[in-house]
């Protein structure tokens, strides 16, 4: 529909459907469409009911499709975060072409939310793409806070930029580190994945409890669960991520939060420093 030779072929419910080239794939399209038909709907009013914000990645040409999204997102006071301008793998993409596509990401998300994205995650971003996301906020004057193609840590972390290593008033790029292993598309992964829900639960409490005893001992960290809607928000898996939500909101001393209010929290008590970048 977009001019691609193929339908996407990542976590889908059935991987064996084949491959159709330069045709649609219904049974794919359809697929996704559950996510912001039903899925997304679900989690919403999950999140609303427990009185959580989140961060919603937004692919920009995907809720360029689906506005209702973005707009009842900001009016519930959820972040709209950029998941790039389209989802496809950036790796070999040449510099100036990735710029362009950060770009039209940042604008399509403006224009549907009223704000810049203050945050960014590819999950399939090019050895550049570190360096060019801030460069390109600059060059547009717009704030990035923070970054999340990272798996380095279980709390946030500045870096150094390169194009800023002759400035006299460098800004740094901080990072929240995002997390494979607490995320729901291993329910889609062979051998290492979640078999179940009850399994899906059992990692992300165990998790929680690891980093939340951590927590008590006056060492604080950040816990990322990543949810596509159309995998989670189906019913018989969305009960797992039911019940942990409701356990979680009983704690004392949790904080479920967008990930721009923890940067900005984590800015204000540990600024940037060059050079330090732990």
């Amino acid at each position: 529909m977009h001019g691609d030779g193929i339908a996407e072929q990542n976590l889908r419910e059935n991987p064996l459907g084949g491959l159709r080239t330069n045709e649609r794939n219904i049974s794919v399209e359809s697929e996704y469409e559950y996510g912001s038909r039903a899925g997304f709907w679900r989690l919403f009013r999950l999140f609303n009911d427990n009185k959580m914000k989140f961060t919603l990645y937004a692919v920009a040409q995907a809720v360029e499709e689906n506005p209702a999204v973005v707009k009842r997102c900001v009016d519930e006071g959820h972040e709209i975060a950029s998941h790039a301008y389209r989802w496809v793998d950036y790796h070999d993409f040449p510099v100036e072409k990735e710029k362009e596509y950060i770009k039209k990401g940042i604008e399509s998300l403006k224009s549907l939310s009223g704000y810049a994205p203050k945050g960014w995650y590819y999950g399939r971003n090019s050895p550049h793409s570190r360096t060019l996301v801030p460069q390109v906020y600059q060059e547009m004057g717009e704030e990035l806070l923070w970054t999340s193609d990272t798996y380095a840590d279980d709390v946030p972390y500045w870096t150094d930029l390169s194009f800023e290593k002759d400035s006299e008033s460098p800004k740094g790029q901080l990072m929240l580190p995002y997390a494979y292993d607490t995320n729901d598309f291993k329910f889609h992964v062979v051998g290492s994945g979640f078999r179940d829900p009850a399994g899906f639960y059992d990692h992300i409490k165990g998790a929680f409890d690891v980093l939340y005893e951590e927590g008590e001992k006056g060492m604080p960290k950040m816990m990322t669960i990543g949810l596509h809607c159309r995998i989670i928000g189906r019913p018989g898996r969305f009960a797992a991520l039911k019940r942990f939500v409701e356990e979680i909101g009983k704690k004392e001393g949790v904080w479920v939060a967008t990930r721009t209010e923890i940067a900005e929290a984590f800015r204000k008590e540990y600024p940037y420093k060059k050079g330090q970048l732990a």
